[in-house]
């Protein structure tokens, strides 16, 4: 296997955390805090938007079943990265589309990826993702760490995270691991 990192904000953890682990060849997720500059940041204090921390997620996969590409597209297909610290009903900069990278590849690869949205015209209005060196990872407390399959029957997860899972196995269903089809 080749484990690779990467980060990822995309709006609630607990949305991005259910569709990633879903995806073949991601071999590992924790939801967390990246991006700010406060040291050990809880949830609550992320939610005030004044640590300046995003809420990630923390990725490790196999890139020789996924590629880097691939997971940049399922990044920017299964949230809006054209609305500012903003994702549906949440707001706030802990909220924001961020993808913290672990290399000059990663990098690259993540710049190229907008370019080649822009160019195509994919959204309506411009990316406003940031790609910036990943920090400092803090692990959220443990109630968020596989929060949709702990938690199905919370409104939440039945009226947000249940709908973007559906969306993206609609268009990705390739990318799905085998013993979730």
């Amino acid at each position: 296997m080749n484990i690779q990192k990467i980060t990822f904000g995309n709006g609630c953890f607990w949305c991005t955390e259910a569709i990633f682990e879903t995806v073949k060849g991601v071999k590992k997720v924790t939801s967390g805090y990246m991006g700010g500059h406060t040291v050990n940041p809880t949830y609550k204090d992320v939610c005030t938007g004044k640590t300046g921390h995003a809420e990630v997620i923390d990725l490790e996969y196999d890139a020789d079943e996924l590629s880097f590409d691939e997971l940049l597209l399922i990044f920017f297909k299964t949230h809006n990265p054209t609305t500012l610290n903003r994702q549906g009903n949440d707001v706030g900069t802990q909220y924001r589309s961020a993808i913290f990278y672990y290399n000059n590849e990663q990098k690259q690869q993540a710049e190229a990826m907008i370019k080649k949205l822009t160019d195509e015209k994919v959204f309506d209005r411009p990316i406003v993702t940031e790609v910036t060196p990943a920090t400092a990872f803090y692990k959220a407390e443990d109630y968020h760490q596989n929060y949709f399959n702990n938690n199905q029957h919370n409104p939440y997860c039945a009226a947000v995270i249940q709908p973007k899972l559906h969306k993206f196995a609609k268009e990705f269903t390739e990318k799905i691991k085998p013993e979730l089809l």
